[in-house]
């Protein structure tokens, strides 16, 4: 397992601090960043080249998006799954599949709150969903 940042990475710190930055403004989700700086960049891991996480460069620098990822991607998931609900009122398999989508919404909710990234008085809704997402 590797412990520190190897040698032939191209950019020092505040050069891919930078450039999450600037990927991140453009709308880029952590994830995707963390595979453009792998794949166009050269760096093999952020963490290790940085000292911190791509989430936490993104705070720090104010670029953070309001929902955390997962919660928002589990959303977005539920809004498409539900618009094809609208349309095939008979598939049974997807509206069970909506239950569980909006399941894992309600337990990530109840973690975030918990631990202060959600404010206490926020609540998933569908059409919250959508108005917060769209």
């Amino acid at each position: 397992m590797v412990s520190e940042n190897p040698a032939w990475v191209p950019l020092n710190a505040t050069e891919i601090e930078d450039l999450v930055v600037k990927l991140a403004k453009d709308g880029i989700i952590s994830a995707k960043i963390g595979l453009i700086l792998r794949d166009q960049y050269g760096v093999p891991d952020v963490r290790l080249a940085t000292g911190k996480t791509i989430t936490k460069i993104m705070e720090e620098k104010g670029v953070a998006p309001s929902l955390p990822e997962d919660l928002a991607n589990l959303m977005r998931r539920a809004i498409d799954l539900n618009v094809h609900l609208r349309d095939n009122r008979g598939d049974v398999s997807n509206k069970r599949g909506l239950n569980m989508i909006e399941a894992k919404i309600r337990r990530l909710e109840r973690y975030y709150k918990r631990n202060g990234v959600l404010p206490a008085d926020w609540k998933y809704s569908l059409s919250n969903a959508e108005l917060m997402l769209k």
